[in-house]
């Protein structure tokens, strides 16, 4: 990054200060959220305060205060907004929330947003279910247990439960009167509820037992399965008693494969980053009952010099926004930003103390350091990744700019792909890499709306005539959205042959735009033709050209048929729930959010329908007998 030349900047934040100067003044003492921009009016930091005049026009004191950040930061700032809050609580979970939505450049923040799985058990049921979920309702009175790294360690756990304890993993209604059983009743994997071998009672048992294995309490179980087999071989019921081994075993094999951090039953999570000058990792370990569950990591953005407290506290802030899982004790490595009003707004959130502890000796100790290590080593390898990703790059983009003789590096590449089936439906798609790499916020669809019929030629046209229409429309400034549409490629590739070349250069002359440069690439031999070249441009087969040529074709056609598939979806649930009686348009929505789709529908039973708002049991039956 170029160094800010002090004088200027300096000059810049006089003039900022001379101009907002009224504005500054008039801004109220109160706590909110601010947000500055630049020239394009596009948000490039978010910050909270607890008195936003006087924080606001901090930025525009002494120069000599401020550390490099800011200085840069100050001098790319032409206009601020800012957004009275009741509370600073109120105000950071904003702040949370705008970084979210804006990406601003010069806030730190997740690259990730991910949303974690859990085991739900409904207890409110007679025979309540254990299964996998990623949405959490502290309210519903269901028992959630998690969260779990990813959705394989969670189905392993389901896996050993199903072994150790006989619940139903069938989704029908419990009746207690059908006529036969599944083969899970047989094999010994279900107690039987629906043919009534075991009533509400029975089945709270086996529940009560799953339930003390989730919250590690597996002394408990393992006294337990230990009774059953005693008195089995005291029986000499020598099959069940190998059977109550087997379970034993397989639960000594998972104490075994998980590690006892803490000689108590705590629950926590460990936090810690590794840094470099632009790129942050960060690992986070889950630890419940004392046992290490599982562990995340993810990848930050700190485009400058950020200090370790303001990015731990940016992480903590977007990591437990939307989580539920918030235990009472977070253990991280030093000091945080606003650590007082942080715990309160966790604690509210999670209905309990929530505390930040810095461990200096003991267990907390050694578990952090271990974290610590794993986030050293998460960056030292992601940086390896990337330095040899940017140079196999490098080396496309190169190889591109020769082979089409390109007057530059085609930094921006646009590719764009049709998707049809019988003529229905037909959609266009555009996709954008920057650099080499998808820019998917930069990705625009088309629904073809002027020709009927099987014509790829001229359904590419009029998606290239409205996409190149933008460059040019005075509308596009209203909304920053639109930026998007007035950047000028400096690439274009169909995914098509020659025809489909010589349609869209139509397009591209008529719009007074044949100084673009553009190619195709045939699918078949993987041939590239550009304009006024008889000959195809053949790329050799390991060519990282061609490599990149090719990614970008695959995710035009990914993306437009994904859009293609949505639509024909639509249409046929739309069509066949909108003949149903006493279902409206408010109700065909709630049933497509809920359900997903007709078949999903279909499988299920009228007390699942009929637990939707404003469906009763009658219109439930109504529904299904119509589908």
């Amino acid at each position: 990054m170029p160094k800010q030349d002090p004088q200027k900047v300096a000059s810049h934040k006089i003039n900022l200060k001379q101009s907002f100067q009224s504005s500054l003044n008039k801004l109220p003492k109160s706590s909110g959220v601010y947000l500055m921009k630049d020239e394009s009016n596009q948000v490039i930091y978010v910050g909270k305060a607890s008195n936003l005049r006087n924080r606001v026009s901090s930025y525009f004191q002494s120069y000599s205060r401020h550390d490099f950040k800011i200085r840069t930061l100050v001098s790319k700032i032409s206009r601020f907004e800012t957004i009275v809050t009741e509370s600073e609580q109120e105000a950071l979970i904003l702040e949370s929330n705008l970084i979210k939505e804006h990406q601003p450049k010069y806030n730190a923040r997740l690259k990730d947003d991910k949303s974690y799985p859990f085991i739900k058990i409904d207890v409110s049921e007679q025979f309540p279910q254990v299964y996998i979920t990623r949405r959490v309702n502290k309210k519903d009175g269901a028992r959630y247990f998690g969260p779990y790294a990813n959705a394989g360690s969670v189905r392993k756990t389901l896996k050993l439960l199903k072994k150790l304890f006989p619940y139903r993993s069938c989704t029908k209604t419990i009746t207690g009167s059908d006529d036969r059983a599944c083969l899970d009743f047989h094999i010994g994997r279900c107690v039987g509820p629906c043919i009534g071998a075991a009533d509400k009672y029975d089945y709270k048992n086996v529940i009560d037992q799953v339930i003390l294995f989730l919250e590690g309490k597996t002394n408990k179980v393992v006294k337990n399965i230990q009774q059953k087999m005693l008195q089995a071989s005291n029986s000499l019921e020598y099959e069940s008693a190998a059977v109550y081994r087997d379970q034993l075993k397989s639960i000594e094999n998972l104490q075994e494969s998980q590690k006892v951090v803490t000689l108590n039953s705590d629950n926590y999570d460990a936090i810690a980053i590794a840094q470099n000058q632009n790129e942050s990792w960060v690992e986070v370990f889950f630890v419940r009952e004392g046992k290490l569950i599982g562990r995340d990591n993810f990848s930050m953005t700190s485009n400058l010099k950020t200090q370790p407290s303001e990015l731990t506290a940016a992480f903590i802030k977007q990591f437990y926004l939307n989580s539920t899982a918030i235990p009472k004790l977070i253990l991280i490595k030093q000091p945080i930003d606003d650590e007082k009003t942080i715990a309160d707004w966790l604690s509210i959130k999670s209905s309990q103390n929530v505390q930040f502890h810095i461990p200096i000796r003991g267990k907390k100790r050694q578990l952090l350091k271990m974290v610590s290590d794993n986030a050293n080593n998460g960056l030292n390898q992601l940086l390896i990744r990337r330095s040899t990703a940017q140079k196999n790059v490098d080396s496309a983009l190169s190889e591109i700019q020769e082979a089409l003789h390109l007057p530059n590096i085609p930094k921006r590449i646009e590719c764009y792909d049709i998707s049809n089936i019988s003529g229905t439906n037909s959609v266009g798609s555009m996709v954008v890499f920057e650099n080499g790499s998808p820019a998917p916020n930069k990705y625009r669809r088309f629904k073809i709306k002027n020709i009927p019929g099987i014509d790829d030629y001229s359904m590419m046209q009029e998606m290239l005539e409205r996409r190149f229409k933008r460059l040019n429309d005075s509308t596009a400034d209203k909304i920053s959205s639109n930026q998007n549409w007035k950047t000028i490629p400096d690439l274009i590739v169909i995914d098509g042959g020659k025809g489909h070349l010589t349609s869209a250069l139509e397009v591209l002359l008529h719009s007074g735009l044949n100084e673009l440069s553009i190619t195709s690439l045939a699918k078949e031999n993987e041939e590239l033709f550009v304009p006024e070249s008889p000959e195809p441009i053949i790329l050799p087969r390991d060519s990282q050209g061609l490599f990149l040529l090719q990614r970008l074709r695959d995710e035009a056609h990914r993306f437009a048929i994904t859009f293609h598939r949505q639509l024909r979806s639509q249409k046929s649930l739309k069509s066949k729930i909108d003949d149903v009686p006493g279902i409206g348009p408010k109700k065909r929505k709630l049933l497509i959010n809920h359900f997903g789709s007709m078949k999903n529908i279909q499988k299920s039973s009228i007390e699942e329908i009929s637990s939707l708002p404003g469906i009763n049991k009658s219109l439930a039956k109504t529904l299904l007998e119509f589908l």
